[in-house]
């Protein structure tokens, strides 16, 4: 396949873009540049403004694009810019297809993978939560319901869109696990909050081979990319015993309330998301555990000899 990916410079999206590049399809990265070659095109979301020709010449379109979230405080700019530069690149992909869609010769991407999030649910307890489930109130529930309904108009031209509503990315360098992985050098553990938090979380490489996956599968609408749901402190102790830390430090909910601001509410809120969706088609991660994930990724860590 010909898959144009947007976002390919992040964590998920170099990822990706490697793993689809060695499974042999041939990849075009979406770049805010002029482009350098024939594996990039240019775009420009503020401006409205997409290379067309290379989206049309496209079998699939991945758009993880967006400003990242957990870089920087949360500051009413900082929302705005989460909100908008999700919004802005998904609609006018999404738009591109559906004019590429109702052309007179219809040559349009069949696919659009549209990155999503788990955020979407909220702090829902213990609950298990299936793709049927209301999205909540919080404001990353907010940023999803708005992101999610920009690719409104490629579903009504027939685009087959889903929605990767991806939980807690796990690697050995970078994302998510940083602040858990630093700590373990020094022989520490931290525990967040009361550890009784439900974490739904996905390894790396789990993720982009649940993507690819996605590619060729045929399933639309919402679709869970988790492995697992645990409460955090058995991911935390994992951990430990993988690296061998004798001693685990609680890092309180208050502290991290005022350190982290609005996001605190992604790591001490507990989302026991499913992937009903990817297990419904036969999708097996190769880190379906807390300790499955944790020796993947200390063994990633370690120097190449």
């Amino acid at each position: 396949m010909r898959v144009l990916v947007a976002g390919s410079s992040g964590l998920v999206g170099t990822a990706l873009v490697q793993h689809l590049r060695e499974s042999g399809h041939d990849v075009v990265r979406l770049v805010r540049r002029a482009s350098r070659g024939p594996d990039e095109a240019s775009w420009d979301p503020a401006a409205g403004a997409v290379d067309t020709a290379a989206v049309a010449a496209s079998d699939a379109v991945v758009d993880l694009a967006g400003v990242p979230v957990a870089s920087r405080p949360l500051t009413p700019a900082r929302k705005q810019a989460v909100l908008s530069s999700r919004v802005q690149t998904a609609g006018l992909l999404a738009r591109t297809l559906a004019d590429l869609a109702d052309a007179d010769d219809g040559r349009a991407p069949r696919v659009l993978l549209q990155a999503s999030g788990i955020g979407a649910y909220g702090d829902r307890g213990d609950t298990p939560l299936s793709e049927d489930e209301p999205l909540g109130d919080t404001f990353f529930a907010g940023v999803v319901r708005r992101w999610e309904a920009a690719t409104v108009p490629a579903q009504a031209a027939g685009i087959r869109v889903v929605h990767l509503r991806t939980g807690i990315v796990l690697a050995a360098h970078g994302g998510a696990a940083t602040p858990l992985l630093l700590p373990l050098r020094a022989g520490v553990a931290t525990r967040l909050g009361s550890g009784q938090q439900f974490w739904s979380w996905i390894s790396l490489l789990d993720e982009v081979r649940a993507i690819a996956h996605l590619l060729t599968t045929d399933v639309q609408g919402p679709a869970n990319l988790v492995a697992s749901a645990d409460r955090h402190v058995a991911l935390v102790g994992a951990l430990r015993r993988a690296w061998g830390a004798p001693v685990t430090l609680p890092v309180p909910a208050p502290v991290l309330r005022v350190a982290l601001g609005d996001f605190s509410s992604e790591v001490l809120g507990s989302i026991r998301a499913e992937p009903t969706v990817l297990a419904s088609t036969g999708f097996v991660p190769r880190h379906a555990t807390p300790v499955d994930v944790a020796r993947w990724l200390r063994a990633s860590r370690r120097p190449a000899p």
